[in-house]
């Protein structure tokens, strides 16, 4: 694929999506290949069709956003097949000047969570990813602890903090202030000199009533910390309303679309990802 003028991105992850969110805004689109809409795409459920897909998505992307989002289990459903495509759109998705977040939801201890993070983010990884989703309920500290390389290099991650899918307000929802207040005393120390967001993001979905969480995302301090919110689109959320679901840090939020995209099929792609930003730039 021919790159489409690819960002010279700044060394730190903050300042990186700080330059995205200036040239293209704030729209991220995924990366989802499952089988129903490889079967509306009229494609088989095939690794082939993955690269396909993704290749696809990533043509249309490019130039009109600055973040896709692959979601990882979609891939690893084909196995070792689905995980070389996935190492090649990861790749191509960087050199047509996209930011990528790998979406995967890594979470472990010790050498193990090593070993995500060497994969994803380390200097020879496989994959490229500029940025990783973890979950913390190992202990964000397993993870955060071993960051200090990789937010050189930078790199990020994003913690899962109170998701858009209801099943996990049951889990979250006594944990995510905690987390949230958490991360963004980390990028306090971590983000590079003069940047406006911390190398640590959270996933805070656009379907939530935060007061139930008891999520104050203004008191964050000089550094924020980058939201990625999934809701948007098919999951109901309206991109329109960016600026009244998160308030004064909506500037700060990604914000993640999927389906409602993707559905528009090969086509349609550009088109979707174009009416989808002009909704976006309408913020009520």
């Amino acid at each position: 694929m021919r790159a489409k003028g690819r960002l010279r991105l700044p060394k730190s992850f903050g300042a990186s999506l700080t330059e995205v969110f200036e040239t293209y805004g704030q729209l991220c689109i995924g990366i989802d290949p499952h089988a129903a809409l490889l079967d509306s795409w009229g494609l088989s459920d095939s690794a082939e069709s993955l690269l396909t897909f993704g290749r696809s998505v990533i043509e249309a992307a490019s130039g009109r956003v600055g973040i896709v989002k692959p979601q990882v289990s979609f891939f690893e459903r084909h196995g070792a097949a689905g995980f070389a495509v996935l190492e090649l759109l990861t790749r191509e998705a960087r050199d047509a000047g996209l930011m990528v977040i790998a979406d995967a939801k890594r979470g472990d201890i010790g050498t193990t969570m090593d070993a995500y993070l060497d994969a994803w983010l380390g200097k020879n990884a496989p994959f490229h990813a500029d940025t990783l989703t973890v979950s913390p309920y190992l202990g964000a500290g397993v993870y955060l602890d071993k960051m200090g390389e990789y937010f050189e290099r930078g790199k990020g991650v994003i913690s899962l903090v109170a998701t858009s899918n209801p099943e996990g307000e049951a889990v979250q929802i006594d944990l995510a202030k905690s987390q949230f207040e958490a991360l963004g005393r980390i990028n306090q120390v971590a983000a590079g000199p003069g940047d406006k967001l911390g190398p640590v993001g959270a996933v805070i979905g656009a379907t939530l009533n935060l007061n139930r969480f008891g999520l104050s995302l203004e008191n964050q301090g000089v550094i924020k910390t980058p939201i990625l919110a999934p809701g948007f689109g098919a999951q109901g959320a309206e991109l329109s309303d960016l600026k009244r679901l998160f308030g004064q840090v909506s500037s700060t939020v990604i914000a993640s679309v999927s389906r409602s995209v993707l559905q528009a099929g090969p086509a349609g792609l550009t088109k979707a990802i174009d009416n989808h930003k002009l909704e976006l730039e309408r913020l009520g």
